[in-house]
């Protein structure tokens, strides 16, 4: 039988015999090269998520009371964790990578545990670097994050129905969320208390 089948490599004439385990099949060559290139690929792809996540807070995800706006507050914070450690209601938490903010650096999402407003502001007193401004004294002037009535078809006031659940809650009630009264005109008799930011 003829070698035309045979498919093991050759070395050009006249060049002599190839040192054994050099020689390298197409097929291995492109294989070796498609994971490198492919892993090349991932560990951009990585990178570039993990670069957005650190540059943008998520919509929920509220920094802690005095917080610098969020490109001095991230070159301040070294990410030590103290504000977190003395925030008596343990609302702070450190960001871990995945969670949608720069990671190491303190936030609280309200909807799960709201700030409480501590009139000494301990988080504040704690932070070593001024990423929390130590000139913020009143609570009362914190600012941090904005009340926002998301959906008007499924908030019961405005289907006619007595609730006061996010006016309650607010930790400073009566100044982010307020209770409007207007005219009902669905019973046009009595009136409805509508949260107004």
């Amino acid at each position: 039988m003829s070698d035309i089948h045979d498919t093991t490599d050759r070395a050009p004439a006249g060049a002599g015999p190839a040192p054994r385990g050099t020689t390298t099949s197409r097929r291995r060559f492109l294989k070796d090269a498609a994971g490198v290139a492919g892993g090349a690929g991932l560990l951009a792809l990585g990178a570039g998520l993990y670069a957005k996540q650190a540059s943008a807070l998520p919509a929920t995800a509220i920094r802690p009371p005095g917080a610098l706006a969020e490109a001095d507050f991230l070159a301040a914070c070294v990410r030590c964790g103290l504000c977190v450690r003395d925030c008596p209601y343990d609302t702070l938490k450190l960001a871990r990578l995945g969670d949608g903010v720069a990671t190491g650096t303190p936030y609280f999402e309200a909807r799960d545990i709201p700030c409480e407003m501590c009139e000494d502001i301990p988080c504040v007193v704690a932070c070593p670097t001024g990423a929390l401004d130590r000139s913020l004294t009143d609570i009362g002037e914190a600012r941090m994050g904005l009340a926002v009535l998301i959906d008007q078809e499924t908030c019961l006031n405005f289907l006619g129905l007595r609730c006061d659940v996010c006016y309650r809650v607010c930790p400073v009630i009566d100044k982010a969320i307020t209770l409007e009264r207007v005219h009902n005109p669905r019973s046009d008799r009595h009136a409805m208390l509508l949260p107004t930011v």
